[in-house]
């Protein structure tokens, strides 16, 4: 029987717990490394932009719809607790649509970290802490996983296939897919009952980055020019994927250009027109067949132009802080030091790498977003003399044990 072409969409919700200027003569003296209060203004300002009107919208299209409408989002450890300490309604907007049912809550790391490109170990103890935080606010364990930025590889889909999920998000990459469709469900080659859905990064885009740019040559983006390139994309697919940073509406995409209310359009268009429905990842997952294996040997990811992991290690300042970072883990773990622990977890967050990056040339506007340093080489710095304290503390502890 011949079944509706779906679309997914997904949003990412992290914060990350910017590090205050933390100097040499710090080091030994001074462990408390976060800047509070730039985390608690950021957020409190993204609250008000993003978090709360878009939910308020999206569960007012669920009502509106009958329950026609649904969505899925993954949001970081780092997020929530930052919700926990600064803006307790956001969390409480979440557990609203969550009570809907037709919002889906996706597994990840629990500190929006890369540890699947280097300690299985720490990554399967953060996606398991995470799931945990997932049941206790939202009342279900994640079925469905989205790696901090989608990273994937088949090694990672075969780690998340043994921690239980059915399914996993995934960027669609050209240099991976090559003449195949990203709007079609595809599986790990070396975990195959993992299926994989894969963003379409051309529509996906569109609305992510290109609805408020004037010099782009389908500017102004209405709702009725994207569902008539949602209804092509439809016409050969299984389910596309709309995978993109939850801050595109109200923060990223000011909400004075009209990105609420173009969203809102295209989603009762859609289904005015008919023949396409809303799912979620968990829900596609089990509508469709995976159609191919998909082999994906080196990771990938949706960052930048090259869609790999060098936005957050592809230099030396990076892969330095990395290593390093990483060759304290066997110690962290020995420690047993609950706070040690959670600034463990709190360092590990991919932002501080990414802060680092010096591809200002293809993609530096991205770069510069929400970013504290000045540049690469100060975030390098700030990053080292905090990690430089920090495994002082994790010695201590162990020559006291």
């Amino acid at each position: 029987m011949q079944t509706n072409p779906s679309i997914c969409f997904y949003f990412q919700v992290h914060q990350p717990d910017r590090l205050r200027q933390y100097r040499f003569f710090d080091i030994g003296n001074d462990h408390y490394y976060f800047d509070e209060f730039l985390n608690r203004t950021i957020l409190r300002r993204v609250a008000d932009t993003c978090y709360l009107p878009m939910n308020a919208l999206i569960k007012d299209l669920i009502v509106s719809t009958k329950g026609q409408f649904k969505v899925a989002f993954s949001i970081s450890g780092s997020a929530i607790d930052q919700f926990e300490k600064y803006a307790p309604e956001v969390l409480e907007s979440f557990r609203d649509l969550a009570s809907t049912g037709c919002v889906e809550f996706l597994g990840e790391t629990y500190s929006h970290s890369l540890a699947s490109l280097t300690n299985p170990d720490q990554f399967t103890a953060q996606v398991k802490m995470h799931s945990d935080l997932i049941k206790k606010h939202f009342g279900k364990k994640p079925a469905s996983f989205r790696n901090t930025e989608l990273v994937y590889s088949d090694q990672i889909g075969k780690m998340v296939s043994k921690l239980g999920f059915s399914c996993m998000l995934t960027e669609g990459a050209r240099g991976i897919l090559g003449w195949k469709s990203p709007n079609y469900l595809y599986t790990c080659a070396a975990a195959p009952k993992l299926k994989l859905l894969l963003r379409n990064f051309k529509l996906s885009d569109d609305m992510a980055f290109r609805f408020s740019n004037q010099s782009w040559n389908e500017w102004p983006l209405t709702a009725d020019k994207y569902v008539a390139w949602l209804q092509e994309a439809a016409g050969d697919a299984q389910v596309i994927n709309l995978f993109m940073d939850y801050e595109t509406f109200g923060e990223h995409q000011k909400a004075s250009g009209g990105i609420l209310e173009f969203f809102k359009a295209v989603v009762k268009l859609v289904l005015a027109k008919g023949g396409i429905d809303f799912i979620t990842p968990a829900q596609a997952a089990k509508k469709f067949d995976g159609v191919a294996e998909l082999n994906v040997p080196y990771p990938i990811s949706w960052a930048d132009e090259e869609r790999d992991t060098t936005a957050w290690l592809g230099n030396e300042l990076q892969n330095e802080a990395f290593s390093k970072l990483y060759a304290l883990s066997d110690k962290v773990v020995a420690a047993e030091d609950a706070a040690i622990t959670k600034d463990f977890l709190r360092l590990q967050e991919s932002d501080h790498f990414y802060y680092m990056c010096t591809k200002f040339f293809s993609d530096g506007a991205v770069h510069s977003y929400f970013n504290p340093y000045a540049s690469p080489y100060d975030a390098f710095i700030n990053y080292m003399n905090v990690l430089s304290d920090f495994a002082l503390r994790v010695n201590n502890k162990l020559k006291q044990d």
